[in-house]
């Protein structure tokens, strides 16, 4: 169903690799809604994935870019607003890498390089990212930008590893650089934090079958799906929520909340 909350909004969607992935359904979701969009992608990541499918079925410009250096998010961001012909209204972070949780490194004993790319790709690529559209000047007021983030970035989650470190970078950055986007050009920034959801990069995580089926106990609503988080994703896009920044958003069926469940309970006491 559509509301056409998003009828007239142009913007930039980084992130999408192929139909699991959040980014795809917030992408779908935004055409569904009026929107337009550039999607993005690093260049090895459009190799690798499908989103070259996802531009044609949306009728979308895919432009390769890596998020991790200015020159190309600089020139994105201009062709961009070349291809609109002027500021747009939003933009979607979904950008995480962790090379020494693909490499199976402990957290107590990091390949400390490794963790420096992955800072780089999953969390200094968000300061970088906004701080070419401030210096661009390529927000319309009340446009919204969004990075998507998860809860270990305030709780402890053993095998998420040096993820939820660039998680935490992450939503910092949304808060500071959101005070002066705010301040002094009206644009919100805002991260979500979404349940544990089934996409190419949450499926690396060690043990992640079993935590969504932990997280499906632990959640009154259950975990929020991908499409859940692209409809919370488009509300954050439109003009419903003109007044929403600096926040950090939790869309995980009431996990964060939750010391333990009766579900976990009764999981626990079968065992005894």
């Amino acid at each position: 169903m559509s509301f056409n909350l998003l009828k007239g909004k142009k913007g930039i969607i980084f992130g999408a690799l192929d139909e699991d992935s959040i980014a795809w359904k917030t992408a779908e979701r935004i055409k569904e809604e009026g929107g337009a969009f550039v999607l993005t992608n690093a260049p090895i990541a459009i190799r690798m994935g499908t989103v070259d499918q996802l531009a044609k079925k949306t009728k979308s410009k895919l432009i390769s870019a890596d998020a991790t250096k200015l020159d190309d998010l600089e020139n994105l961001i201009s062709e961009t607003m070349k291809i609109f012909g002027g500021k747009i209204d939003f933009v979607l972070h979904s950008i995480g890498m962790s090379v020494n949780v693909r490499k199976g490194k402990h957290y107590t004993d990091l390949n400390h390089d490794w963790m420096t790319k992955g800072w780089d790709v999953s969390a200094v690529s968000f300061h970088k990212l906004l701080q070419s559209l401030y210096k661009l000047d390529a927000m319309n007021e009340w446009s919204s930008i969004v990075a998507l983030s998860y809860m270990a970035a305030q709780r402890v989650f053993p095998d998420y590893n040096d993820m939820a470190d660039n998680k935490a970078y992450l939503e910092s950055v949304a808060r500071s650089f959101g005070y002066f986007f705010g301040k002094e050009k009206k644009v919100r920034v805002n991260t979500i934090s979404q349940s544990p959801t089934p996409t190419t990069a949450g499926k690396g995580v060690k043990g992640f079958n079993n935590f969504i089926k932990y997280s499906e106990k632990m959640s009154p609503l259950g975990n929020a799906t991908a499409l859940d988080c692209a409809n919370y994703t488009v509300a954050m896009f439109s003009d419903l929520t003109r007044r929403v920044t600096l926040q950090n958003l939790y869309n995980d069926g009431g996990f964060s909340n939750v010391g333990v469940s009766q579900d976990v309970i009764e999981m626990m006491s079968s065992k005894d």
